[in-house]
Parts: C-alpha cells; structure tokens; sequence
C-alpha cells in the first residue's frame, strides 16, 4: 500500500500539507538539538519584546526555537506571558498585570469602537481574554514536541 494510507493517497497528504504550510498552520521544525541551542537566545529577544509590549502595540510577533521562525503574538498575549514569568498563576491575576500597565499610561482598550471607560470594565474585558488565553496554552512539552524528520521516516 505504498503512496496509500486509509483512503488518503500520497497527493491528498501533500496537498494538505501544502495548505497547512501556507496558512501558518504548520511549520517545519528544527532538530532538537538546535532548538535546545536557540531556546535561550529567544527566551531572552523574546523577554525584550515583551518588556517593549509593555508600551506599544507595535511588535506582535515572538521568536520561536522550534520554527527558526517568528509568531504573531499580539500585546495582551505578550503582556499575558509576562505576567506568568513574573509569577502571576491565574487569568484574573494576568488581566490585573496588564490593566495596571494601561491605567499607568492612561490607555483605555477599545471594544465594538467604544473605549472601555472604567477599571471594572477595563478588567472584565481583559480577564475574558486571559482565561481565553488560558485555555489555548500548549500541551506539556513531553506532548507538544513535534516530531522530527528522523521520526517521520521511521513511521
């Protein structure tokens, strides 16, 4: 059954994974050991960034070791993982992270078009957003580690 698999021919995968490459779904991925090499390289660009997030929307993008690449990561996001590298364990702790930083630069967020006028708003909105978050995190590592070429070809 070369070139077939469960009804899925060896056209049908490529495609897919054409598709899936070309929206941003699915990425190549280093080796293990150049991620292992790259992580604390991004681990500290990625810091900085997200120190800058503190102040500008500008960068939304984060450096991956796995990818070699970048990820769009917008700046609640940003703030949101900051919050949790300063020891912050819950959502409603995240939002009250990035809602201080806002009320001390006078920002308000903008809803529908409308800014969200008071800190009870404010916060309500942005803990939406970080238990949203919350639930989109990644697996454990042991889980999420993608496979490598290697395993792959073994298969």
């Amino acid at each position: 059954m070369c070139g077939q698999h469960a009804g899925i021919t060896f056209a049908q995968l490529i495609q897919t994974v054409l598709v899936l490459c070309g929206n941003g779904t699915l990425s190549a991925a280093q080796e293990d050991a150049a991620t292992s090499k790259a992580k604390k390289h991004t681990d500290k660009l990625n810091t900085h960034l997200m120190l800058k997030a503190r102040s500008s929307n500008d960068i939304t993008f984060l450096s991956s070791p796995v990818t070699g690449g970048g990820v769009t990561v917008g700046r609640f996001h940003q703030l949101f993982v900051l919050a949790m590298q300063q020891g912050k364990k819950k959502p409603e702790e995240w939002a009250a992270f990035v809602e201080k930083i806002l009320a001390s630069q006078g920002q308000k967020i903008v809803k529908e078009g409308k800014p969200l006028e008071t800190t009870e708003q404010q916060l309500a909105e942005l803990t939406s957003q970080a238990t949203e978050f919350a639930g989109k995190q990644p697996m454990p590592p042991s889980i999420r580690r993608p496979l490598s070429l290697r395993a792959l070809r073994k298969a």
